[in-house]
């Protein structure tokens, strides 16, 4: 199932903090992931009448669903596609992984950019081999929101926690060790997958067009992890009780990656 990564895919993963994958969906399940994102996203956001204009700066940069594995079946197994899964581990090199929890992140049309930031500080895991893969259901191009990546920037550790929710505090990527890396922007073509490392500094670009950037996304890490401190509460690790310390295992971060009996969970 993994013949689609090429090992310089692998090569640039590991240099570069992300890849672009080519051709890892169909384009009839392009068609009918989106669909099911889409209702998804409908359902959860029913009650939402507010307009672009009056909602937080965050949630101008996104409408954010998370865990629609949980409660759309149709959902399942776009974030347990074993072509997903399977590249997903083999660029953090590890046997297994466990999914931290899958996201929509549905840019409306005219909305914000997405402020520059690592992942792995939002999450309390002691380990970082983690990695998130990002699904354009329609491509992204630099007009309707396209990712943005410093190369190399994981590479260079754990930074502290950003606050993208309020704006508030330094612009990370003025800090020393950034200030001269460049963003390389990037556009995936419909079908592709972009994956990045949970330290890989990120943002995207605002959306110019008329259209919705329909993105699903999934996050994922090493079996065996960890549960370390973190700035807040995290469902992923509360709603099962994990300790602190504990190996992060259980029916809310299922296997993902194999699937046990090949099958994605209930």
């Amino acid at each position: 199932m993994l013949t689609k990564l090429q090992p310089e895919l692998v090569e640039d993963f590991r240099r570069d903090g992300f890849v672009v994958v080519p051709d890892l969906l169909r384009a009839d399940e392009l068609a009918r992931f989106g669909t099911a994102v889409d209702e998804g996203v409908a359902r959860r956001s029913r009650h939402d009448i507010r307009t672009l204009a009056e909602k937080s700066r965050y949630e101008q940069s996104f409408t954010q669903c998370q865990n629609l594995w949980e409660d759309c079946p149709g959902v399942r197994p776009l974030t347990f596609h074993p072509l997903i899964t399977g590249t997903a581990a083999r660029l953090l090199g590890v046997d297994a992984i466990r999914l931290w929890h899958d996201q929509a992140l549905y840019k409306e049309a005219g909305g914000r950019e997405t402020d520059p930031h690592q992942d792995h500080p939002y999450w309390p895991i002691v380990e970082t081999d983690t990695i998130t893969a990002w699904i354009p259901f329609d491509g992204s191009t630099l007009a309707n929101g396209a990712m943005g990546y410093l190369p190399g920037s994981h590479r260079l550790g754990l930074f502290e926690y950003v606050d993208i929710f309020t704006g508030t505090g330094e612009n990370p990527l003025a800090r020393r060790e950034l200030e001269q890396i460049e963003p390389v922007w990037v556009e995936v073509p419909a079908g592709a997958v972009t994956f990045h490392h949970g330290l890989t500094f990120h943002l995207a670009k605002p959306n110019t067009t008329g259209s919705v950037r329909r993105v699903h996304t999934a996050i994922y890490f090493a079996d065996g992890s960890t549960r370390g401190e973190g700035p807040y509460p995290h469902p992923s690790v509360e709603r099962a009780g994990i300790a602190l310390g504990a190996v992060i295992a259980s029916d809310v971060t299922p296997l993902a990656w194999p699937l046990p009996g090949g099958d994605a969970p209930d």
